[in-house]
């Protein structure tokens, strides 16, 4: 079976036309790999595993899981994201607001909008993230843009992982 073209982060799975799930939000055949392999972008606890990626798509298909406690990365890119929370329950920052998330939510975030996703319960939050299959790197924030968001109180208590909501 043809491999898929590879990512700058790594070989993406073989096409198959199914992939068992495994206990614990896994998938057979998809590896678990670190969230990211910047060190210049804060982030916590979180892994990434790559469910679909193939040049005939349009789009990835990633799933998050994001350890109680943990985050990630403040950023924003020139493409949107298409996310459904799939386990547990959490934060989200898009943009101006700060929003519960809860199982089976979805969340979208516009191109050039800063987001991050935050686990702020005692239990994981897992979410599918679909993206552009080509896209731009994440843009992270100056100080001048965290000192603007910090403006609003509901999102310096999201940073500061209280979030009031």
């Amino acid at each position: 079976m043809p491999k898929v073209q590879a990512r700058p982060h790594g070989e993406a799975p073989a096409r198959v036309a199914h992939r068992a799930a495994t206990a614990a939000f896994g998938w057979q055949g998809v590896e678990q790999r670190p969230y990211k392999e910047d060190e210049r972008a804060l982030y916590k606890t979180i892994t990434r595993q790559v469910l679909f990626s193939d040049p005939k798509m349009a789009g990835e298909l990633r799933y998050f899981e994001v350890a109680p406690g943990g985050f990630s990365t403040l950023e924003r890119h020139e493409h949107m994201h298409g996310v459904l929370v799939l386990r547990g329950r959490g934060h989200c920052l898009v943009g101006d607001e700060v929003k519960r998330l809860e199982t089976r939510d979805l969340v979208s975030v516009p191109p050039m909008t800063w987001h991050q996703f935050r686990a702020t319960t005692d239990e994981p939050l897992g979410f599918l993230c679909m993206v552009n299959a080509e896209r731009d790197k994440p843009q992270l924030p100056t100080a001048d843009d965290v000192a603007r968001l910090r403006r609003n109180p509901a999102i310096a208590a999201f940073l500061d992982g209280k979030p009031r909501t």
